[in-house]
């Protein structure tokens, strides 16, 4: 398929590591232009930025001044801004039940799943209006529409982050920017499966074993897998792309079959 990604320009946010890192590396491949910010580096997003046009920014994401110093960066450097992949997101475990997420806690899924987004959609907005036909693509979450208690601060944040995407899509769809949401089920990342991760902190409050979750999490779904990041990082390619230039406000789902509403 004939993407015609060559020569332009992205942002991705949170882009160092798990899904953000794919998605950078993917749009490299296929000749653009990426500013991958990042609160912290790693090792794979220097080497990348080593080797091809990636210009790393390190900054709080999840402020505005920081998502404003992402994009004037990437102007800056590239001359225009084509595409914006909103990937900031983190979700804890709720295993003590809603009467303890406290206020801190709402507040730090929202700013990470909800305001990240926002103030990055903010501040490159007039740039892609500028740059038309360009494009918006956010990662959210099958949580979106699988309300879960285990996560109930994160779900609500990413049915939010949803509703915001779709919204936009209408304003922005007649200055030529399209809006887009993926949602993802269970990936392969250390978010789900790392120390510290979804796998391993409900297993250590089940007071079972991180790979029983890792099973049980994709165990009623048709593939009965993890999704891969280098397969929700092709869905962002095609999204970017003009080939799916007539689909705005259309949300993507990339769960193995694990929602099974129509």
């Amino acid at each position: 398929m004939k993407l015609d990604l060559a020569g332009r320009t992205a942002v991705v946010t949170g882009a160092s590591r798990g899904i953000g890192l794919e998605i950078t590396r993917a749009l490299v491949r296929e000749g653009m232009a990426v500013a991958a910010g990042a609160l912290d580096g790693s090792a794979e997003l220097r080497e990348l930025a080593d080797e091809s046009d990636v210009l790393v920014v390190l900054d709080d994401l999840t402020t505005a001044a920081g998502c404003q110093a992402l994009v004037d960066q990437a102007v800056a450097r590239f001359g225009g801004l084509d595409l914006l992949v909103n990937n900031v997101g983190a979700v804890r475990p709720r295993t003590t039940g809603f009467v303890n997420v406290t206020d801190d806690d709402w507040q730090w899924a929202l700013e990470l799943n909800l305001f990240s987004a926002v103030r990055a959609t903010r501040a490159a907005v007039p740039h892609l209006v500028r740059n038309a036909p360009s494009a918006i693509v956010t990662i959210c979450s099958v949580n979106a529409t699988l309300p879960d208690p285990g996560v109930i601060d994160y779900s609500a944040a990413k049915a939010a982050l949803r509703s915001f995407c779709k919204s936009l899509s209408k304003e922005l769809g007649p200055a030529g920017v399209r809006v887009n949401t993926i949602s993802p089920g269970p990936v392969e990342t250390g978010l789900w499966l790392g120390h510290g991760g979804v796998a391993e902190t409900v297993a250590a409050a089940q007071g079972t074993d991180p790979d029983a979750v890792r099973a049980a999490a994709v165990s009623g779904t048709a593939t009965g897998r993890f999704t891969r990041p280098a397969e929700v990082a092709q869905l962002v390619l095609l999204l970017a792309s003009e080939t799916a230039g007539n689909v705005t406000g259309t949300d993507v789902v990339i769960d193995g079959g694990m929602v099974t509403t129509l």
